[in-house]
């Protein structure tokens, strides 16, 4: 990837900071639970890996192979890290929303 941040939608901040929150326990279906216990709405499993998957191709993200377990059938889970680049597109995204925000009000403002 260069040096250029691309912008990050909603859902994919949300997978970011949750990754961020789990720390070494973050993998799939973990990150799908506190996206949920956080935020209130339902998430699925798929929307979850598909997001995963596209923050790592961005070089958002890495994955790393944990052990495989008998409870997952000889599976090994993947475990996931932010990257400097995932961090500095959560940092411009911050930026960008508290730039958009600052001076509105939204009780009283009229639309134009």
């Amino acid at each position: 990837m260069s040096g250029r941040v691309s912008y990050l939608g909603e859902f994919e901040q949300v997978v970011m900071l949750a990754v961020i929150r789990l720390g070494d326990e973050a993998y799939g279906t973990n990150i799908r639970r506190e996206i949920e216990a956080r935020s209130g709405r339902q998430v699925t499993i798929g929307a979850t890996y598909v997001t995963l998957d596209r923050l790592e191709g961005k070089g958002y993200l890495r994955a790393r192979e944990g052990s495989p377990s008998v409870e997952r059938s000889g599976r090994a889970k993947r475990f996931f890290s932010i990257t400097t680049s995932g961090t500095a597109a959560l940092e411009a995204a911050r930026e960008l929303q508290a730039r958009m925000w600052a001076g509105i009000r939204l009780r009283g403002t009229r639309k134009a």
